[in-house]
């Protein structure tokens, strides 16, 4: 049993029957009255996220998790197939575990969270950045850099993502998998 002292951003934690990820935490000491920590709980199963309160002192039930490095194969009817890059042992896991599924191309490394008691995947997370090349968009005119002005570019694997009015089709560049945005212009 750990205690409240062992908090940490990404420490996995059992909370009222379900598995939560702590995204962020702020140690409170008022003037008056005991410590406490105000944290930001994230549900590994809804992926909603809550904000919770626990006093300082407490005790609290760390999930034993492991990280584990799959490569992106297919997507057939019964979900989305990875295999392990170490023992070749495939999986296969819902859309919904997946952070980011519309940017998942074959061969790409993702990370896997496992729940290390039950053996069951809890998320698949893509890395912050992919390098996707544009497959169509409107044509561009060159030069036109001064503006924020964004159009709609579809990628290689069907994502519609929003590009500068510069970028046009064939071109490479990096997606952010966390928001979907466009983040630069990749030279190949």
């Amino acid at each position: 049993m750990a205690t409240t002292a062992d908090i940490r951003n990404g420490l996995v934690i059992e909370f009222n029957n379900d598995l939560f990820s702590i995204v962020e935490f702020q140690h409170v000491k008022p003037g008056k009255g005991p410590a406490f920590i105000r944290t930001k709980l994230k549900s590994l199963k809804t992926g909603r996220v809550i904000a919770n309160t626990f006093d300082s002192g407490v005790k609290i039930d760390v999930a034993r998790v492991e990280r584990r490095k799959y490569q992106y194969l297919y997507k057939d009817d019964s979900g989305y197939h990875f295999m392990h890059s170490e023992n070749f042992e495939q999986i296969f896991i819902s859309e919904d575990l997946i952070n980011a599924p519309q940017f998942l191309k074959e061969g790409q490394e993702v990370e896997i969270l496992f729940h290390a008691d039950t053996e069951t995947a809890l998320t698949c997370e893509l890395p912050p950045f992919v390098i996707l090349k544009v497959t169509y968009t409107e044509p561009g005119m060159r030069g036109n850099t001064a503006t924020n002005t964004l159009k709609d570019s579809t990628v290689e694997t069907g994502a519609i993502v929003k590009v500068p009015l510069f970028i046009d089709t064939g071109e490479t560049i990096k997606v952010d998998t966390r928001t979907g945005d466009y983040s630069e212009r990749v030279k190949v």
